[in-house]
């Protein structure tokens, strides 16, 4: 029997996974690999990333419907249009980690809403940035201490790339989950929240095993989702800490797509 014959869901990781290089859009055959994965084996898709729900229903225009959502890195999961579960961070804490990041040289701030990104550029480039090209709904408070609604997970940003990501593990790690993205992301979510913990309400919304289930991903905030997948992949440029928990390695997602709808 193939390894893949089990497989009844694919939880993907967005960037550096399935989106390479920095692309902001989906290869053309993307989302006819995911439809056909349905049609022909049964496999459904599950979009397992750090962005917002809005933000991935725009990647996956297509095939909207179609597919599950696993968003804000676990604090956030859809199904069937339908909100199935949502993680709200403790308020004072979330303020303690605004405070510091806006008093961090360089870094700037994301505020995940449930539908919104709530920001106060100190550069307005990077609100271009998250708009223009990130494509998120986004909007400019003028105190990001005091947004109309909960904290869900806080993040900030440093263009270039991370510094010190292990000090603010060490400062917060004991309160909330603190997590690199990719190259110039730091996410900081309520505790215990990962992709793991947010794809275990969407295996049970669709009574999948997580034995049923492949994950792939390319980064630290994707460890979890590996380790409790029955089939954990990773692509070829993932960090080795990641590959090396993978059992199937993939230069494009598609590719490996591909290889499941030949067998």
């Amino acid at each position: 029997m193939s390894k893949f014959g089990s497989i009844r869901l694919i939880a993907c990781d967005l960037d550096g996974t399935l989106l390479l290089n920095g692309a902001q859009r989906l290869q053309p055959d993307t989302c006819g690999l995911i439809r056909r994965l349905y049609a022909e084996k049964g496999i459904r898709f599950c979009a397992a990333s750090g962005r917002q729900y809005a933000n991935l229903k725009r990647l996956f225009e297509p095939i909207k419907d179609e597919i599950y959502y696993l968003c804000e890195n676990g604090c956030l999961c859809y199904a069937d249009g339908q909100r199935i579960h949502k993680e709200i961070m403790d308020q004072e804490l979330a303020r303690e980690l605004v405070r510091d990041i806006m008093e961090t040289e360089g870094a700037e701030i994301l505020v995940s809403g449930e539908n919104i990104h709530y920001l106060q550029p100190k550069d307005m480039s990077y609100f271009y940035h998250m708009r223009d090209v990130v494509r998120n709904d986004v909007t400019i408070v003028p105190d990001i201490l005091h947004i109309p609604e909960p904290y869900l997970k806080v993040s900030f940003y440093e263009k270039g790339g991370l510094h010190k990501v292990s000090e603010w593990q060490e400062k917060f790690g004991n309160r909330c989950t603190v997590v690199p993205g990719q190259l110039e992301w730091l996410d900081m979510m309520p505790q215990g929240v990962n992709k793991a913990s947010g794809l275990s309400h969407i295996l049970r919304y669709l009574d999948i095993k997580p034995e049923e289930c492949m994950a792939i991903g390319d980064n630290d905030n994707d460890r979890e989702m590996l380790e409790m997948a029955g089939l954990p992949a990773a692509v070829q440029s993932a960090k080795p800490s990641i590959r090396e928990l993978a059992e199937i390695e993939t230069d494009t997602v598609e590719h490996l797509f591909e290889r499941i709808l030949a067998e």
